[in-house]
């Protein structure tokens, strides 16, 4: 004999010993039921929060939308403060040009 035969019959041998090997009964799992209240619940109380906490705040009325203060120097040599209340801005002046002419 050679050895692909002494190879064949070795494991005929296993195959047939182990289709003899009797399995255990294995119980059946019976699976548990979900309660879908709890879930739901869970996911409303989350919804209902969320609509609570994140519900968009009133933002107070603001007359104008640019507020311009200005620092210039009378005639008489003494600083006012003016303050301008605007839609929209007209003239635009750049913050560091008081630093050119001033200094």
């Amino acid at each position: 004999m050679d050895n692909d035969q002494l190879l064949r019959d070795f494991f005929a041998e296993m195959k047939a010993k182990d289709q003899k090997i009797k399995t255990p009964e294995f119980p059946e799992v019976k699976a548990r039921s979900i309660n879908w209240w709890l879930p739901i619940g869970i996911a409303a109380t989350l919804l209902l929060g969320g609509f609570y906490f994140f519900s968009p705040q009133e933002s107070p009325d603001t007359s104008a939308d640019l507020l311009i203060i200005t620092l210039q120097e009378n005639e008489y040599s003494q600083q006012e403060l003016i303050i301008e209340e605007k839609d929209y801005i007209d003239v635009w002046e750049s913050t560091t040009t008081s630093l050119l002419t001033d200094f």
